[in-house]
């Protein structure tokens, strides 16, 4: 039975927050090296951005901080409630509103207060379909100017929920695998036609970060990027790099 009344989920979430951090603390983070360029953490990371990631990924930001402020776009369903107030414990500023319901206010928002944030967004969220980008966040990004960095999570060891987005919870100690894909630029100002181009673009570029950081949680080697990716130059060379350190430290 699911639990809808929001005072006892507030309580709950609250004392479950603090536990679910350290619970992630607990994780090795392994990055793949363009990472360094978008890592939230990273001084170098001087511009604004909006981090994209699969909802079933949306608790593995809580082991990290941040040099700058980030929010979050949480639905104002029932279940939204639960990882609201989750994200609210891990220092996550959220703005409640999906597809669904309070969308448009909650895209005003955001594109408000971009200034001095990141944006962390599930294009597939709330409800699905998995791994389907929906439009908001290229709307977003042509309004606020942020490119958008494609954000894939592969894991060593995760219980799966039995959630329309097979949420994940990485097991006590496992290793997570993080790949960003190079950042995608939405011009601005793009009506509903012209903003569907790069919608395709951002679901490539996901499934590609995803597939990648999958694959290397189940080998142990980051994969290459394919070569049509070449022109971003630091992505293959240091991907070639990666794979070169990873052979090391398993002989």
């Amino acid at each position: 039975m699911k639990i809808r009344h929001p005072y006892v989920i507030r309580s709950l979430a609250t004392l479950a927050g603090p536990v679910v951090r350290a619970w992630m603390t607990t994780l090795c983070y392994r990055y793949s090296p363009e990472c360094r360029w978008v890592h939230p953490q990273s001084e170098r990371t001087r511009q604004r951005l909006i981090y994209a990631l699969w909802h079933e990924a949306l608790l593995v930001p809580a082991g990290l901080d941040s040099t700058r402020p980030v929010v979050t776009l949480i639905s104002q369903h029932a279940d939204g409630e639960w990882l609201a107030y989750m994200c609210r414990c891990f220092g996550v500023r959220v703005v409640r509103g999906s597809t669904r319901r309070g969308g448009s206010q909650a895209l005003r928002e955001l594109i408000e207060i971009h200034t001095s944030c990141h944006i962390l967004v599930t294009p597939d969220g709330p409800r699905g379909p998995r791994r389907c980008v929906q439009p908001g966040i290229a709307y977003l990004a042509s309004r606020t100017g942020l490119p958008i960095v494609p954000i894939g999570v592969g894991f060593g060891r995760a219980w799966r929920f039995r959630s329309w987005d097979r949420f994940a919870l990485p097991m006590l100690g496992s290793t997570v695998y993080v790949v960003a894909h190079p950042p995608i630029h939405v011009p601005p100002d793009l009506n509903r036609e012209q903003l569907t181009p790069y919608l395709q673009q951002l679901q490539r570029a996901l499934d590609l970060a995803t597939q990648r950081a999958e694959l290397w949680a189940v080998t142990g080697q980051l994969p290459r990027w394919p070569s049509r990716l070449a022109h971003d130059g630091f992505a293959d060379a240091e991907s070639r790099r990666a794979v070169l350190v990873d052979k090391k430290q398993s002989t």
